[in-house]
Protein backbone atom coordinates (compact mmCIF):
# COMPACT_ATOMS: atom_id res chain seq x y z
CA UNK A 1 0.00 0.00 0.00
CA UNK A 2 1.46 3.52 -0.93
CA UNK A 3 2.54 5.74 2.02
CA UNK A 4 1.12 9.52 2.39
CA UNK A 5 1.76 12.31 4.51
CA UNK A 6 -0.41 14.35 6.47
CA UNK A 7 0.23 17.24 8.42
CA UNK A 8 -1.93 19.60 11.36
CA UNK A 9 -0.69 22.53 12.90
CA UNK A 10 -0.34 22.49 16.54
CA UNK A 11 0.15 26.22 17.28
CA UNK A 12 1.17 25.99 20.90
CA UNK A 13 4.13 24.40 22.76
CA UNK A 14 1.75 24.24 25.99
CA UNK A 15 -0.06 21.49 23.53
CA UNK A 16 3.10 20.04 21.87
CA UNK A 17 5.05 19.28 24.96
CA UNK A 18 2.49 17.49 26.71
CA UNK A 19 1.29 15.48 23.37
CA UNK A 20 4.99 14.38 23.18
CA UNK A 21 5.09 13.10 26.60
CA UNK A 22 8.67 12.71 28.86
CA UNK A 23 11.24 11.20 26.27
CA UNK A 24 8.76 11.27 23.50
CA UNK A 25 7.12 8.26 24.73
CA UNK A 26 3.83 9.18 24.25
CA UNK A 27 4.24 9.84 20.28
CA UNK A 28 6.54 6.61 20.04
CA UNK A 29 3.08 4.85 21.36
CA UNK A 30 1.54 6.50 18.56
CA UNK A 31 4.24 5.36 16.11
CA UNK A 32 4.05 1.58 16.91
CA UNK A 33 0.37 1.15 17.31
CA UNK A 34 -0.66 2.43 14.39
CA UNK A 35 2.87 1.79 11.97
CA UNK A 36 3.56 5.66 11.47
CA UNK A 37 6.33 7.98 11.81
CA UNK A 38 5.54 11.19 13.48
CA UNK A 39 7.56 14.27 12.87
CA UNK A 40 7.52 17.63 13.95
CA UNK A 41 8.84 20.86 12.55
CA UNK A 42 7.92 24.42 13.56
CA UNK A 43 4.17 24.15 14.26
CA UNK A 44 3.34 21.46 11.99
CA UNK A 45 3.03 18.00 12.78
CA UNK A 46 3.70 15.16 9.90
CA UNK A 47 2.60 11.65 10.65
CA UNK A 48 3.41 9.76 7.64
CA UNK A 49 2.38 5.78 6.71
CA UNK A 50 0.01 3.71 5.46
CA UNK A 51 -3.35 5.63 4.91
CA UNK A 52 -5.16 3.90 7.85
CA UNK A 53 -2.72 4.03 9.93
CA UNK A 54 -2.69 7.38 9.81
CA UNK A 55 -5.94 8.04 9.41
CA UNK A 56 -6.02 6.48 12.96
CA UNK A 57 -2.79 8.41 14.51
CA UNK A 58 -4.49 11.69 13.70
CA UNK A 59 -7.53 10.82 15.10
CA UNK A 60 -6.21 9.48 18.44
CA UNK A 61 -3.66 12.65 18.57
CA UNK A 62 -6.69 14.90 18.30
CA UNK A 63 -8.40 13.23 20.84
CA UNK A 64 -4.85 13.86 23.20
CA UNK A 65 -5.11 17.32 22.29
CA UNK A 66 -8.68 18.14 23.54
CA UNK A 67 -7.51 16.32 26.79
CA UNK A 68 -4.56 18.21 27.06
CA UNK A 69 -6.67 21.48 26.68
CA UNK A 70 -8.89 20.45 29.50
CA UNK A 71 -6.40 19.01 31.58
CA UNK A 72 -3.41 20.69 30.85
CA UNK A 73 -1.43 17.53 30.15
CA UNK A 74 -1.74 13.82 29.22
CA UNK A 75 -0.67 10.49 31.15
CA UNK A 76 0.98 7.69 28.90
CA UNK A 77 -2.38 5.35 30.16
CA UNK A 78 -4.29 7.95 28.92
CA UNK A 79 -2.93 7.83 25.73
CA UNK A 80 -2.59 4.10 25.59
CA UNK A 81 -6.63 4.08 26.41
CA UNK A 82 -7.22 6.78 23.76
CA UNK A 83 -4.90 4.14 21.09
CA UNK A 84 -7.34 1.32 22.61
CA UNK A 85 -10.05 3.29 21.53
CA UNK A 86 -9.59 4.42 18.47
CA UNK A 87 -8.95 0.67 17.40
CA UNK A 88 -11.78 -0.89 18.49
CA UNK A 89 -13.30 2.40 16.18
CA UNK A 90 -14.67 4.63 18.98
CA UNK A 91 -13.22 8.04 18.90
CA UNK A 92 -13.94 11.38 20.44
CA UNK A 93 -16.37 10.81 23.38
CA UNK A 94 -13.29 10.52 25.89
CA UNK A 95 -12.64 14.57 26.13
CA UNK A 96 -16.46 15.14 26.25
CA UNK A 97 -16.57 13.23 29.51
CA UNK A 98 -14.28 14.30 31.15
CA UNK A 99 -16.31 17.20 32.10
CA UNK A 100 -18.66 14.67 34.59
CA UNK A 101 -17.11 15.68 37.83
CA UNK A 102 -18.56 13.46 40.43
CA UNK A 103 -17.08 15.09 43.19
CA UNK A 104 -13.75 15.93 45.07
CA UNK A 105 -11.79 14.31 47.57
CA UNK A 106 -10.49 16.12 50.95
CA UNK A 107 -7.32 17.24 48.62
CA UNK A 108 -9.44 18.66 46.09
CA UNK A 109 -8.84 15.97 43.82
CA UNK A 110 -11.54 16.15 41.19
CA UNK A 111 -13.26 12.18 40.91
CA UNK A 112 -14.90 11.58 37.48
CA UNK A 113 -14.67 8.21 34.94
CA UNK A 114 -11.81 7.62 33.50
CA UNK A 115 -13.29 5.21 30.67
CA UNK A 116 -15.98 4.96 28.92
CA UNK A 117 -17.29 2.06 30.61
CA UNK A 118 -16.96 3.81 33.81
CA UNK A 119 -18.90 7.26 32.61
CA UNK A 120 -21.89 4.34 31.34
CA UNK A 121 -21.61 3.37 34.61
CA UNK A 122 -21.89 6.65 36.37
CA UNK A 123 -25.00 7.18 33.66
CA UNK A 124 -26.60 4.08 34.58
CA UNK A 125 -26.56 5.02 38.17
CA UNK A 126 -28.09 8.35 37.75
CA UNK A 127 -30.77 6.98 36.44
CA UNK A 128 -31.69 3.93 37.84
CA UNK A 129 -33.12 2.46 41.46
CA UNK A 130 -30.36 -0.62 41.14
CA UNK A 131 -27.27 -0.95 38.99
CA UNK A 132 -25.07 -4.06 39.03
CA UNK A 133 -21.62 -3.24 38.40
CA UNK A 134 -19.97 -6.54 37.28
CA UNK A 135 -16.46 -6.78 36.33
CA UNK A 136 -12.93 -7.32 37.09
CA UNK A 137 -10.63 -5.51 39.69
CA UNK A 138 -9.18 -2.14 39.10
CA UNK A 139 -12.57 -1.27 37.16
CA UNK A 140 -13.20 1.38 39.90
CA UNK A 141 -16.71 -0.13 40.63
CA UNK A 142 -16.68 0.17 44.67
CA UNK A 143 -14.60 3.55 44.73
CA UNK A 144 -17.27 5.28 41.82
CA UNK A 145 -20.16 4.07 43.76
CA UNK A 146 -18.75 5.30 46.72
CA UNK A 147 -18.52 8.52 45.62
CA UNK A 148 -21.86 8.71 44.03
CA UNK A 149 -23.21 7.72 47.37
CA UNK A 150 -21.42 10.45 49.45
CA UNK A 151 -22.09 12.73 46.88
CA UNK A 152 -26.03 12.40 47.52
CA UNK A 153 -25.55 12.01 50.96
CA UNK A 154 -23.71 15.50 51.16
CA UNK A 155 -26.55 16.62 48.71
CA UNK A 156 -29.21 15.76 50.58
CA UNK A 157 -30.80 13.34 48.54
CA UNK A 158 -30.69 10.26 50.78
CA UNK A 159 -30.40 10.67 54.75
CA UNK A 160 -27.79 8.01 55.35
CA UNK A 161 -25.29 5.47 53.73
CA UNK A 162 -25.29 1.82 54.02
CA UNK A 163 -22.03 -0.01 52.83
CA UNK A 164 -21.98 -3.42 53.07
CA UNK A 165 -20.09 -6.71 52.20
CA UNK A 166 -20.09 -10.52 53.07
CA UNK A 167 -17.67 -11.89 55.43
CA UNK A 168 -16.98 -14.98 53.16
CA UNK A 169 -13.45 -16.38 54.38
CA UNK A 170 -10.65 -16.83 52.14
CA UNK A 171 -8.59 -19.05 53.01
CA UNK A 172 -8.38 -18.16 56.40
CA UNK A 173 -10.68 -18.36 59.13
CA UNK A 174 -12.46 -15.60 60.94
CA UNK A 175 -12.62 -17.56 64.23
CA UNK A 176 -8.66 -17.06 64.34
CA UNK A 177 -8.30 -13.63 63.98
CA UNK A 178 -8.05 -11.68 67.24
CA UNK A 179 -10.67 -9.17 68.86
CA UNK A 180 -14.25 -8.92 68.64
CA UNK A 181 -16.86 -9.80 65.79
CA UNK A 182 -16.32 -6.37 64.66
CA UNK A 183 -12.83 -6.45 64.73
CA UNK A 184 -12.98 -9.81 62.92
CA UNK A 185 -14.95 -8.43 60.16
CA UNK A 186 -13.54 -5.08 59.83
CA UNK A 187 -10.74 -6.03 57.33
CA UNK A 188 -13.14 -7.51 54.62
CA UNK A 189 -14.94 -3.79 54.79
CA UNK A 190 -11.33 -1.78 54.55
CA UNK A 191 -11.69 -0.86 51.15
CA UNK A 192 -15.24 1.13 51.66
CA UNK A 193 -13.59 2.71 55.08
CA UNK A 194 -10.48 3.84 52.78
CA UNK A 195 -13.17 5.37 50.12
CA UNK A 196 -15.42 6.83 52.66
CA UNK A 197 -12.05 8.59 54.15
CA UNK A 198 -10.16 9.74 51.18
CA UNK A 199 -13.32 10.79 49.79
CA UNK A 200 -15.24 12.39 52.79
CA UNK A 201 -12.61 12.55 55.31
CA UNK A 202 -12.49 10.82 58.50
CA UNK A 203 -13.72 13.51 60.73
CA UNK A 204 -16.78 14.19 59.09
CA UNK A 205 -17.16 10.21 58.48
CA UNK A 206 -16.38 9.48 62.38
CA UNK A 207 -19.12 11.91 63.12
CA UNK A 208 -21.76 10.71 60.71
CA UNK A 209 -21.07 7.09 62.03
CA UNK A 210 -21.26 8.31 65.49
CA UNK A 211 -25.18 9.60 64.82
CA UNK A 212 -25.76 6.68 62.93
CA UNK A 213 -26.18 8.37 58.98
CA UNK A 214 -23.24 5.90 58.09
CA UNK A 215 -23.30 2.03 58.41
CA UNK A 216 -20.41 0.23 57.24
CA UNK A 217 -21.61 -3.83 58.23
CA UNK A 218 -21.41 -7.20 57.06
CA UNK A 219 -24.09 -7.97 54.77
CA UNK A 220 -25.60 -11.06 57.39
CA UNK A 221 -26.52 -7.35 59.41
CA UNK A 222 -29.04 -6.51 56.52
CA UNK A 223 -31.47 -9.53 57.33
CA UNK A 224 -35.24 -8.42 58.63
CA UNK A 225 -34.29 -4.67 57.99
CA UNK A 226 -35.92 -1.87 55.74
CA UNK A 227 -33.73 0.95 54.43
CA UNK A 228 -35.21 3.41 53.37
CA UNK A 229 -34.07 7.12 51.58
CA UNK A 230 -30.37 5.39 51.58
CA UNK A 231 -27.98 4.48 49.19
CA UNK A 232 -27.13 1.07 49.86
CA UNK A 233 -23.58 -0.72 48.25
CA UNK A 234 -23.34 -4.18 48.55
CA UNK A 235 -19.48 -4.98 47.38
CA UNK A 236 -17.74 -7.99 46.67
CA UNK A 237 -21.38 -9.72 45.52
CA UNK A 238 -20.03 -12.34 43.59
CA UNK A 239 -19.59 -14.30 47.11
CA UNK A 240 -23.34 -13.77 48.15
CA UNK A 241 -25.42 -16.85 47.77
CA UNK A 242 -28.96 -16.78 46.16
CA UNK A 243 -30.60 -16.55 49.16
CA UNK A 244 -28.36 -13.84 50.40
CA UNK A 245 -28.84 -11.67 47.34
CA UNK A 246 -32.45 -12.17 47.41
CA UNK A 247 -32.55 -10.98 51.15
CA UNK A 248 -30.22 -7.46 50.36
CA UNK A 249 -32.26 -6.71 46.83
CA UNK A 250 -35.39 -6.60 49.34
CA UNK A 251 -34.47 -4.73 51.96
CA UNK A 252 -34.61 -1.45 50.07
CA UNK A 253 -37.27 0.93 50.28
CA UNK A 254 -38.57 4.05 49.65
CA UNK A 255 -36.02 6.30 48.30
CA UNK A 256 -33.08 4.45 48.43
CA UNK A 257 -30.68 3.47 45.97
CA UNK A 258 -28.95 0.28 45.25
CA UNK A 259 -25.81 -0.41 44.18
CA UNK A 260 -24.17 -3.90 43.72
CA UNK A 261 -20.63 -4.84 43.11
CA UNK A 262 -18.70 -8.08 42.20
CA UNK A 263 -16.50 -9.46 40.11
CA UNK A 264 -17.30 -13.33 39.17
CA UNK A 265 -13.88 -14.46 38.35
CA UNK A 266 -13.45 -14.44 42.00
CA UNK A 267 -15.62 -16.32 44.01
CA UNK A 268 -14.77 -17.51 47.14
CA UNK A 269 -17.77 -19.20 48.09
CA UNK A 270 -17.61 -23.15 49.32
CA UNK A 271 -18.08 -25.62 46.51
CA UNK A 272 -20.97 -26.59 45.26
CA UNK A 273 -22.30 -23.20 46.12
CA UNK A 274 -24.01 -21.25 43.22
CA UNK A 275 -23.22 -16.98 43.42
CA UNK A 276 -26.13 -14.75 44.03
CA UNK A 277 -24.10 -12.58 41.91
CA UNK A 278 -24.60 -14.64 38.66
CA UNK A 279 -28.12 -15.78 39.62
CA UNK A 280 -29.03 -12.22 39.71
CA UNK A 281 -27.79 -11.77 36.02
CA UNK A 282 -30.28 -14.40 35.04
CA UNK A 283 -33.57 -13.55 36.97
CA UNK A 284 -33.53 -9.58 37.12
CA UNK A 285 -31.99 -8.47 33.34
CA UNK A 286 -34.81 -6.74 31.44
CA UNK A 287 -36.49 -5.50 34.26
CA UNK A 288 -37.12 -1.58 33.89
CA UNK A 289 -34.96 0.70 36.75
CA UNK A 290 -32.41 -2.10 36.97
CA UNK A 291 -29.04 -1.45 35.19
CA UNK A 292 -26.34 -4.12 34.42
CA UNK A 293 -22.82 -2.57 33.33
CA UNK A 294 -20.65 -5.10 32.40
CA UNK A 295 -16.41 -3.91 32.38
CA UNK A 296 -13.80 -5.62 31.06
CA UNK A 297 -9.75 -5.21 30.65
CA UNK A 298 -10.26 -2.31 28.66
CA UNK A 299 -11.96 -0.35 31.68
CA UNK A 300 -9.00 -0.97 34.49
CA UNK A 301 -7.09 2.38 35.61
CA UNK A 302 -4.45 0.50 37.62
CA UNK A 303 -1.00 -0.05 36.45
CA UNK A 304 -1.49 -1.03 32.61
CA UNK A 305 0.29 -4.37 33.41
CA UNK A 306 -3.18 -5.16 35.64
CA UNK A 307 -5.25 -5.08 31.96
CA UNK A 308 -2.40 -7.67 30.59
CA UNK A 309 -2.69 -9.66 33.31
CA UNK A 310 -6.88 -10.02 33.41
CA UNK A 311 -6.63 -10.51 29.70
CA UNK A 312 -4.30 -13.29 29.81
CA UNK A 313 -6.15 -14.92 32.67
CA UNK A 314 -9.17 -14.74 30.28
CA UNK A 315 -7.63 -16.06 27.58
CA UNK A 316 -6.29 -18.89 29.69
CA UNK A 317 -9.55 -19.96 31.20
CA UNK A 318 -11.10 -19.67 27.82
CA UNK A 319 -8.32 -22.18 26.67
CA UNK A 320 -8.41 -24.48 29.99
CA UNK A 321 -12.55 -24.25 29.11
CA UNK A 322 -12.14 -25.90 25.86
CA UNK A 323 -9.43 -28.40 27.03
CA UNK A 324 -11.69 -29.57 29.39
CA UNK A 325 -15.75 -28.65 29.17
CA UNK A 326 -16.34 -31.57 31.68
CA UNK A 327 -15.44 -29.27 34.82
CA UNK A 328 -17.44 -26.05 32.96
CA UNK A 329 -20.68 -27.31 33.11
CA UNK A 330 -21.44 -25.71 36.68
CA UNK A 331 -21.93 -21.64 35.34
CA UNK A 332 -21.55 -20.67 38.82
CA UNK A 333 -17.85 -20.88 38.47
CA UNK A 334 -17.79 -22.94 41.76
CA UNK A 335 -15.69 -25.78 40.46
CA UNK A 336 -12.28 -26.01 42.90
CA UNK A 337 -10.16 -26.24 40.16
CA UNK A 338 -11.25 -22.89 38.44
CA UNK A 339 -11.55 -21.01 42.16
CA UNK A 340 -8.04 -21.60 42.76
CA UNK A 341 -7.01 -19.85 39.75
CA UNK A 342 -8.87 -17.24 40.06
CA UNK A 343 -7.85 -17.13 43.61
CA UNK A 344 -4.83 -16.01 42.31
CA UNK A 345 -5.61 -12.69 40.50
CA UNK A 346 -6.29 -9.11 42.25
CA UNK A 347 -8.87 -8.86 44.53
CA UNK A 348 -10.08 -5.91 46.25
CA UNK A 349 -11.78 -3.01 43.97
Amino acid sequence: MEKVKREILIDSSEILTPLFGEYDRNMAQIEKSFGVHVNVRDSKLSVTGEAPGVDGALATIGDMVEVIKKDKGISADTTHYLIEMQMKGVNGQYAKMMDDIICFTTRGKPIKAKTLGQHRYIEAIRHNDIVFGIGPAGTGKTYLAMAMAITAFKNGDVTRLILTRPAVEAGEKLGFLPGDLQDKVDPYLRPLYDALFEIMGPEAFERNMEKGLIEVAPLAYMRGRTLENAYIILDEAQNTTPAQMKMFLTRFGAGSKVIVTGDITQIDLPSGKRSGLIEAQRVLKGIKDIAFIDFDYSDVVRHRLVQRIIEAYEKYDQAYAARHPEEEKDESSDSSDKKKRSKKRHRDD
